[in-house]
């Protein structure tokens, strides 16, 4: 087993180093979640309590967060394993890589977990991919168009799609410009010029109704057309929640 070097954990197992690391981002996340964010939950009732589906939500901030606290959340109140289909950048950052590892994140599955929903398990995504959490502040809350890899998942396996809207996380840690130095030193698509720490606004996350996949055809031609309808409908929904969501806030702060 691989062995650390650094100040007092010189003799402790690299394991060892992640279990812990792993709990405490755990628990800043649900501090977050909890306290600083206030993150208010709507329609955890459509996400089925056992059986497979696949979860789609729009992703924004600079730095991603949404994904950590949305699965954070979701697994603490379904009480059961969410599995996210993650950006290979996650796992270039040692800092939240094992953590994601440990909950199940994946990165290296073409079929965009196939043969996880064929297990019953719930997979979730974000197919605005990189775009989302790249684009500028003044372009905050403007889905970018989605990939249709997830719906021609959805519609090989039969499994319904539920959007999922996260409104909040624009403000929370928004992308002002990019700082190319330090992209290319990291190896990243882009690295944010935003804010130092989070800042405190309140997030509203809300589960919309499964949207049924259309019946798998014989002929590909006929699939992918499926696909595509299916992407169309899921991205006009979520970006309809979204709009939704920004309406009923009186003020970013409540």
């Amino acid at each position: 087993m691989t062995e650390t070097h650094a100040g007092p954990w010189t003799d402790a197992p690299t394991g060892l180093l992640n279990d812990v690391g792993s709990e405490l981002l755990d628990g800043v996340l649900g501090w977050l979640a909890d306290d600083y964010l206030r993150v208010e939950v709507r329609g955890l009732e459509n996400i089925p309590r056992s059986g497979p589906a696949l979860i789609v939500a729009n992703h924004s901030g600079a730095w991603g967060l949404d994904a950590f606290v949305l699965h954070k959340l979701l697994r603490r109140e379904l009480r059961r394993p969410v599995l996210f289909y993650a950006s290979p950048v996650v796992f270039r950052l040692p800092a939240v890589a094992a953590y994601a590892r440990r909950q199940g994140a994946f990165t290296d599955d073409p079929t965009l977990g196939r043969d996880r929903l064929a297990a019953g398990h719930l997979v979730a995504l974000f197919p605005e991919g990189l775009d989302g959490v790249g684009k500028s502040f003044s372009q905050r809350y403007r889905l970018r168009p989605f990939s249709p890899a997830f719906a021609a998942t959805a519609v090989r396996t039969g499994v319904p799609v539920v959007p999922v809207s996260v409104v909040g996380a624009e403000e929370t840690l928004p992308k002002l410009g990019e700082i190319r130095t330090l992209a290319r030193r990291f190896g990243l698509p882009y690295f944010p010029l935003t804010t130092p720490l989070p800042l405190p606004f309140k997030w509203w996350i809300s589960i919309g109704e499964p949207i049924p996949a259309p019946a798998c055809a014989a002929s590909f031609a006929a699939r992918a057309a499926a696909a595509r309808q299916l992407c169309d409908e899921v991205w006009f929904t979520l970006q309809g929640m979204v709009d939704r969501d920004r309406r009923r806030r009186t003020t970013p702060f409540r």
